[in-house]
């Protein structure tokens, strides 16, 4: 299964795929419905990624409830607050597995991707 209508056409790759029980959703950035990056503190980009990762999983009959992996990029050690406050109201314990990593991107100042579960 794979999901081609998430966001503008750009590089090539598969916005979900499922292997088994597994999606697999790339990384989402802070991209509003024109496909701009919101504007907003890294608060208010983390929740627009992870919104666009609920629509992601959505196509595929997923919910965050279903993910079990995320793995992050933020563009300064800074956001890490702000990160955590934006994150935590959308997921709740238990967490699934992160890891966070300090990057360089190419667009916003965080992206999410994420590994679900589907039973």
């Amino acid at each position: 299964m794979t999901t081609d209508n998430l966001a503008p056409k750009g590089p090539p790759l598969t916005k979900v795929r499922r292997a088994g029980n597994l999606l697999f959703v790339s990384g989402q950035l802070p991209r509003g419905q024109d496909g701009a990056i919101v504007v907003g503190d890294i608060v208010v980009q983390t929740r627009q990624s992870i919104a666009n990762l609920q629509a992601a999983l959505a196509t595929a009959g997923a919910t965050l409830e279903h993910v079990v992996k995320v793995t992050a990029w933020l563009t300064d050690v800074s956001y890490m607050d702000g990160f955590n406050r934006g994150y935590r109201e959308v997921f709740a314990e238990p967490y699934p597995a992160r890891s966070t990593v300090i990057s360089g991107l190419a667009a916003g100042d965080v992206e999410i991707e994420a590994v679900a579960w589907l039973p």
